[in-house]
């Protein structure tokens, strides 16, 4: 029970150190466990049950479980401490650290740390899309970037996914329709080479025929002549 006075780190065992506890109570959360030595208990969050995915902690451990944990995190927080334990740089069968020099630990609270302060950035984007341009009155951008302005920004229409579609369309059949143009003319000539090839060898017959036909008609004559 709380006697109303600050709680101290006094009897709490030093940063890193590993030791076995009780659990006392599970939560939809993580565990609390009980620290020897001391009133205090210390939460196992459930992303620090296991290496594996946890969503219920229940499945993990049951209240009067003893567990082997290390000490992660010790927070003063209006008056009260936070004490943080971690079940799964622990090898649960032998006690032994699984990250001697809390690289893992560290790597974690990193993250955890970005992750809150990036959550804690305003976002304004909002506010510039609600902007209304006192030079040409359209929204989403200021007037000194007004693209009517000399020398301001320069935009252009990003598509939308339906007309990005229609565009690959268009493409695609210009594509085609070229490609068989394409095809048309090879075919058309080849075609006029094999008419113009068929000209040429008629013609060739003919010349060849009339040929025959002069010395037919010159023999006659000279036939006759003798006569």
């Amino acid at each position: 029970m709380n006697s109303g006075r600050p709680e101290t780190m006094e009897n709490l065992p030093a940063l890193y150190t590993i030791f076995q506890g009780e659990v006392a109570m599970v939560t939809d959360y993580g565990a609390f466990i009980k620290i020897p030595g001391c009133r205090k208990q210390g939460l196992v969050h459930r992303t620090h049950m296991s290496s594996c995915r946890v969503d219920k902690p229940s499945e993990i451990v049951d209240v009067g479980d003893k567990v082997w944990v290390k000490l992660i995190g010790r927070e003063m927080k209006n008056d009260r401490i936070k004490v943080s334990l971690s079940m799964k740089v622990i090898n649960q069968g032998t006690g032994k650290d699984l990250d001697p020099n809390n690289v893992i630990i560290e790597q974690e609270e990193r993250r955890r740390r970005s992750f809150q302060d990036y959550t804690g950035q305003k976002i304004t984007l909002e506010a510039v899309l609600n902007t209304t341009c006192k030079k040409c009155g359209c929204k989403g951008h200021f007037a000194k970037d007004c693209f009517m302005q000399p020398g301001g920004t320069k935009y252009s229409l990003i598509l939308d996914e339906e007309e990005e579609k229609e565009e690959a369309k268009s493409a695609e059949f210009e594509k085609k329709r070229r490609k068989k143009k394409h095809r048309d003319r090879k075919s058309s000539d080849s075609d006029s080479s094999d008419s113009e090839s068929d000209t040429g060898k008629r013609a060739r017959h003919i010349s060849k025929d009339s040929k025959a036909a002069k010395k037919k008609k010159k023999k006659k004559h000279k036939k006759k002549h003798k006569e």
